[in-house]
Order: C-alpha cells, then structure tokens, then sequence
C-alpha cells in the first residue's frame, strides 16, 4: 500500500529592506513589507490606468481618425457629425477606396466647424460592426448626435463631402419614412386601391424584422422611384391583432403582396436590391404574350421546362382574365404565356378558351399525351381548377431534377430518383437519353410514384448521405418517401428490371431506410438529452413521453447564444418524469419525421405525448428562459407535470 503523501511546505523569501528601531535596536520587519506592498498596489493602479488611457486613445493615419470597440463610444460623445466608413483589411474595393477617403477626411477638417472622419475594422470591432447592421465592405456611415445615416451614394469626394455637410447643418432632419404604416382604419383603403404593394407584418421585439428594417425601408425608397411607383407598407402586428389574424399571420416578419386587395404570398428576398428586383418582376404581367408559331415551335425544340400556354380571342374575353388571375397565384413557380393568334391555336389543335400544358420535345414519351387540355369555362372554371390543371401535368413521366428546381417541382413523395452523369447536350443526349427510356419503362406501371433522373454531380452530397458515392455502378437509384426517409439501391449493374425490383420492394415495405446519423451517445444522462438520426424515434416520437427537440447547427451564433438558456430549461425540468428536453445537430443527423420541418437555426418543436404527428413549433416569443417555460407548460399533459419523488 502507497504511504500517504507529506504535504510540502513552500516557504518564498523575498529581499526586505531592513529598518532599525531607533530606540531599541530592532528591525520592524512587518513595516517595511506593508510600505511595499501598498507601494506596489499603487504601481499596479497606475498601470491599470495607463492601459484604460492607452485603450481610449484615438489614433491617427494619415488624417483618418482610427477607432475601436473600446474607444468608440467615448469619441462620438461629444460629436454633433462623425463620418465612419467600416472596412476589412483584405477587402479591394477598401484598399481602392482609402487614397479618396483620406482625401475626404484633408477637406472635412478644415471645415468650419471641422468634422471628424473615422475608420473601423468591421473584423476586429466585431460589437460595432453588429451594432451598425455592417454587412459588406467598405460600408459608410454618418453619425448624427449618436444616430447613424445610411450613406447611399458614390463612393467619391464630391458626393461623400456635399452629403456630410447637408447632414451636419443644424436645422438637419433625418428625411420621412418612405414606408407606409397601415392600421385598421387605412389599410383597405390603401391596400384595395394598389394595382400591387407589398405588405410587412412585424413585432417591435422580433429580432429579424429589426435586421429587415433598414434593407425594407432603403427598397420602400428605390421603388418609390419608379414609374409607376412600387409601394411598400408595414404593420405592426402585435398592435392590429385584427388584420394579423386575417391574413393569418403566425410568425414574423411576414410579408404579402397585395394586387387590388387579393393577398399573395411573398417569397422573395429580405435585402434591398433583392426586394426591389423581386417586386418589380412582380409588378408586370404574370402572363406573356407569344405572338407567333415559331416561339411555341422553339419552346418545344430547345425548352427545358413545362410549356404553359393560354389560347384566348383577345383581352377582352373572359377566359383570358380568368387565366390570368390564375397565373398570379402561380407566377413564382412556372412561366405562363398566352397567345390570340389562330395559327398557334389551329398547331395546338385547341379553339380559343383552352389552357394547354406540354413538355418540350426532349420529356415527351410514347406512355403520355402530347399535350393536356382544359377548357375555360365563363364563370363556371374556378381559379383553383387552373392550378390544379398546372400542377398535376407540370412534371414529365420521368423529368430531370435539377438543384434549380427541386423545391418547386419535385416536392411530392415517394420520389424516385435515378443519378447519373445527365447531360443534354448534343454529344451526350443520346446516353442520357438511353438511361431516362431505362426508368421510363418502370415509370409508366407505377403512376403513384414521382420518377427523376438527376446529375450525379449536382445532387453530390445527397448521393454521398445515401452511401452511394463509391458505389463504382455509373448509374443509382434511390427512393424519398414522404416521411424523410431515404432508401438506397443496392449497387448493381443498371437495368429496367434492376429497378423495377427495386420500386417495387419499397412499395411492399420490405427496405430498410438508410439514415444520416452520429454514433449514439455512449452517455446521455445530462440535462439535455442528445438525439442523433439513429434515436430520433426513440426519444422524439416515443408516444409515452412529451418531448421539447431543439435543431441546431454547430456554427450557428444564435444556437450558441441559446445553449446555457436551453441547459438551465432542462435543469429547471428535470423532475418531471415525462418530460424530455432534447436536441439535434440537424446538419450531421437525418430527421426521419417530415413533420419536423427546420428552415432555419435553432428551430425548436413540442412533440406531445401520444400525438407526435402534430409537432407544436415554437415561434413568435423570445427564446429566453421566461418564454420558454411558458411555451412548455402551456404544451406539457398532465402525465408530463408529475414530478418524480427526491
């Protein structure tokens, strides 16, 4: 047996300056140390407020002013007009920038009163940088009284300096706000009688809406403009509780487009030039016009995509409005034309009055019509039967599924997906061809099912998710069916009855899916509990248990922010024994639920007990501890609230 260790006595002597006691002799030790000791706090004060000196100092390069996160705040005090400009040391467009923005800081000192032109480094003054929504480089700023302007011109002398003189004249406002606020008492008015505006709804606390803030308004002003103007509104939903629920507004910020008052779903950018670009596609008509045969005749030779055409007598008939009204609520998703000419009409073998949908040329099969055909009817053909029309012969027997479009067309499962080298070009046609006819003949006995073929390069990583990347076969398959899951064929030499075996194997349930996932957690017992691909239906959809999943990415900064919040929420609840609080590398781990869907990060979900089909996502509140726990009591069975007994 090891003897116990003997503690070990340090002893550090250090050199004491020795005082005699004048009356008796003696050295007063304990005098002489404390003397030093206060001596050496002093010192150490004094360096502390060297280093805050040193830190607050502002310096100078050649005229421009440098400034950082601790000197900042501190400068700009006392400031009635600061120019910033906020750049990266790596990036060009700074570097070309510097010579004219030194130039500008030479002219804005000698002004009368000088004004004082700064520069940051956005990647070191990380706090300023969020501070000022900085988001590209070089990025300039005026700051007025401690608010900043956005400066929105060239990046030259001339334009920079007249702009920062304007702003600091005493009697300078900051300019209206060019975007609408609509309450109760406008909003008809002013939604009913645009031809097309688009319609923010937000929450004063809401974080994006703050971030979309600046980005809406700047596009509120570019489409402002334009001939005719392109308006934009906002609404605060949390205060017009009505209009929120009318439009169904569940989270924010949310965004319509309005034509005459009928609501559109927006789907576009949250950044100004993406906004404007958006809505000014937008503002024109859903439907173009095609006026002669040799169009449709190239449409079919050389299209890539579903050929939508409306044949009408002219803009007057009724039908053709109709088509129209149709094409709006479908305007994002395809490309719709129509046409008056009877040549085209007499080619397509319609009257006037019919919509028709084909493929071009390289998708059409001896297994499915040419063309598919519905009539128009006045007053009797509603608009969700147009749609209908579309969406049902949108996609070919066996279409290409491209990264392009794979949102838009190829959401329906199971999707059957064959990967290979797929080219159309002239030289590879042919090959690509001969292994669409492969799947082709499979396709045609199996019309429940979505048939693909896709670029193997293209869908790269989910060829690789499949286990199928070094399969050494030219040409896989795999099922998507419509719970997530993913089954991959076993590789082997490709075939129509290769496949076919394959199809119809996951349609007697005999596959077994193959799914993305971590190595399971040797061990699991902290306070959140980790799922990984393989234990999501173990722990998320186990029926006996209420579950609150919390999907995250690993660099993502709110997921971050989230961490310790979520942690203390899970300790908080510990006790209650039919609750769990999980969550899930969402990029490293298959979620084998299609309820489940993550847009973005963190995305946190309640699976209740016995109901775990019918997640209740949580949206709209803070996530901070407060909100949280009412989100989970508010959700929570009563089985749940047991607590276990200590």
């Amino acid at each position: 047996m090891r003897p116990p260790e003997t503690p070990c006595l340090l002893l550090v002597f250090a050199p004491v300056q020795l005082l005699a006691s004048a009356s008796t002799g003696e050295t007063d030790v304990n005098s002489s140390v404390t003397e030093n000791a206060i001596e050496d706090e002093e010192e150490e004060e004094e360096d502390e407020d060297d280093e805050e000196e040193d830190d607050l100092e502002v310096n100078e390069e050649n005229g421009v002013l440098v400034l950082n996160d601790a000197n900042f705040d501190n400068f700009v005090a006392d400031k009635d007009t600061v120019l910033l400009e906020f750049y990266a040391p790596w990036c060009g467009h700074c570097k070309q920038f510097a010579p004219e923005y030194e130039k500008i800081a030479k002219v804005l000192k000698e002004n009368d009163p000088p004004i004082a032109v700064a520069k940051i480094d956005a990647t070191s003054a990380s706090m300023l940088a969020s501070r000022f929504d900085v988001s590209g480089y070089p990025t300039i700023k005026i700051l007025k009284k401690g608010q900043a302007v956005d400066y929105e011109g060239s990046r030259t002398q001339e334009e920079i300096v007249a702009k920062v003189k304007e702003v600091s004249q005493p009697n300078w406002t900051p300019p209206p706000e060019v975007t609408l606020v609509l309450t109760k008492d406008n909003f008809d008015d002013v939604v009913n009688d645009a031809d097309i505006i688009l319609v923010e709804f937000y929450a004063p606390w809401c974080g994006h809406c703050k971030k979309l803030a600046p980005e809406y308004e700047k596009a509120a002003k570019e489409l402002s403009k334009r001939t005719p103007p392109i308006p934009l509104a906002k609404v605060d939903a949390t205060a017009e509780t009505d209009l929120a629920k009318r439009f169904d507004v569940s989270g924010y910020p949310t965004l319509k487009i309005f034509r005459k008052g009928k609501p559109f779903d927006y789907n576009g950018p949250r950044e100004k030039y993406g906004i404007v670009d958006y809505m000014i596609e937008q503002s024109g008509p859903p439907s173009k016009e095609v006026p002669t045969l040799k169009q449709v005749q190239e449409f079919l030779k050389d299209g890539d995509d579903v050929i939508i055409i409306g044949v009408f007598k002219g803009e007057s008939d009724p039908a053709y409005q109709q088509y129209q009204d149709a094409a709006n609520n479908l305007r994002e998703d395809y490309k719709f034309h129509h046409t008056f000419s009877t040549e085209i009409a007499k080619f397509l073998k319609v009257s006037p009055g019919k919509l028709v949908v084909m493929q071009p040329e390289k998708f059409q099969s001896k297994y499915e019509p040419r063309t598919n055909v519905l009539d128009i009817q006045q007053g009797s053909t509603e608009g969700s039967a147009i749609k209908d029309h579309v969406v049902k012969h949108a996609l070919p027997l066996v279409g290409h599924r491209k990264t392009s479009n794979d949102a838009k067309r190829y959401t329906k499962r199971p999707l059957v997906v064959v990967y290979y080298g797929v080219d159309f070009s002239f030289d590879y046609r042919a090959a690509t061809q001969f292994w669409r006819s492969k799947v082709l003949e499979v396709a045609k006995d199996f019309p429940e099912y979505t048939f693909a073929i896709a670029d193997e390069e293209d869908y790269a990583a989910e060829v690789k998710d499949l286990g199928l990347s070094e399969s050494g076969e030219d040409v896989n398959a795999a099922i998507l069916d419509e719970s997530g899951r993913k089954f991959a064929m076993e590789p082997e030499e490709f075939d129509s009855d290769v496949l076919r075996e394959f199809v119809t194997a996951f349609k007697k349930g005999k596959l077994k899916p193959v799914i993305k996932s971590q190595p399971v957690p040797k061990n699991n017992k902290g306070p959140v509990q980790v799922v990984v691909g393989k234990t999501f239906d173990s722990i998320v959809m186990d029926p006996k248990k209420d579950v609150l999943i919390e999907f995250y990415a690993p660099w993502c900064g709110h997921c971050k922010q989230l961490e310790p919040i979520y942690t203390s929420l899970a300790k908080k609840y510990k006790s209650h024994k039919g609750l769990v609080i999980a969550k899930m590398d969402a990029t490293a781990n298959d979620i084998t639920s299609d309820r489940y869907k993550v847009d973005g990060f963190p995305t946190i979900y309640f699976a209740p007990r016995g109901d775990k089909k019918n997640p209740i996502k949580f949206e709209g509140g803070d996530r901070d501890l407060e909100h949280l726990s009412q989100f989970v009591d508010e959700h929570t069975t009563a089985q749940s609230r047991t607590k276990e007994e200590l």
